[in-house]
């Protein structure tokens, strides 16, 4: 049975903390080895879907002006259909009034046919602009696609080497979750989510806060160290541990385990000095 939160103690609470960090850090730089594959994946496939929509497009392009050359094709052979004939009906004219109406009508229709022509030539022109401007998309679509591929396959390696580790990291740090009282646990997720390397809960190095580096005054140091209560930087608002409850070493701590030895050797070396003086006084 759980214990009351009331009697987990505050290095418990701590401690806890800790393990919780350093399991999500390590998932984070599982994720971090993805990098920006998975952007990368979706803004190619965005990329491809905007292309093949403008293929459509194009597509459409061509059709409608393949069907504007055949609307102006079949109204050429009705002008020449006319054009032949009014030409014919001229050899029966009566007088001049329906000679002059035959050939102007002969005329308007010839000017039919010249602009349908026009037309046609213009749209023909225009279909092979959208025909290399289809080739080129294609192109792209398939180079973008041969991109998509390669970035496709670099993700599932990677998801594949990381994706047991990362499972088992999860796992742990759910577990991690049920052993923090919920107000710390959204405190600390909330802190997380605002810091920009991740860390909710730093321990202090050499004088300073682990996450924001800002100087902490000698007091506060000392209720760090007590344990007593949970304590954030007035700076950065991240939770502040002591790096021997957090079970890692400083350069401070390595200073500190280095002098004793230091001073032994100095002790040594005085007591054998001091040793060869008594020896020449004695001979």
């Amino acid at each position: 049975m759980a214990k009351k939160e009331s009697e987990i103690s505050v290095e418990s609470k701590l401690q806890t903390l800790y393990q919780l960090q350093t399991t999500l850090s390590a998932i984070d730089e599982k994720r971090a080895l993805r990098g920006e594959l998975p952007l990368e994946v979706q803004d190619l496939e965005d990329e491809i879907a905007g292309l093949k929509t403008r293929v459509e497009h194009i597509e459409g392009d061509i059709n409608d002006f393949q069907q504007a050359v055949a609307q102006k094709q079949g109204e050429i052979k009705e002008a020449e259909e006319s054009v032949e004939r009014y030409k014919k009906q001229l050899d029966e004219v009566r007088n001049n009034r329906e000679y002059d109406t035959l050939t102007k009508e002969i005329e308007f229709q010839s000017l039919e046919i010249e602009l349908c022509n026009k037309k046609i030539k213009e749209a023909n022109a225009k279909v092979e602009d959208k025909k290399r401007e289809l080739v080129r998309t294609n192109d792209l679509i398939n180079d973008r696609q041969q991109a998509l591929d390669e970035k496709k396959s670099e993700l599932d390696e990677i998801m594949q080497e990381t994706r047991e580790e990362e499972q088992a990291l999860k796992a742990k740090a759910e577990e991690l979750e049920t052993k923090i009282e919920p107000r710390l646990l959204a405190s600390f997720k909330r802190i997380r989510k605002n810091a920009r390397n991740g860390l909710g809960i730093v321990y202090v190095q050499r004088d300073a806060c682990g996450g924001c580096f800002n100087k902490i005054p000698p007091q506060r140091q000392l209720d760090i160290k007590m344990h007593k209560k949970i304590i954030v930087c007035e700076y950065c608002g991240r939770i502040m541990i002591d790096p021997e409850l957090a079970g890692v070493k400083t350069a401070e701590t390595e200073t500190v385990d280095d002098k004793p030895k230091r001073k032994r050797a100095t002790t040594r070396k005085t007591a054998s000095k001091k040793s060869e003086e008594s020896e020449t006084k004695l001979s």
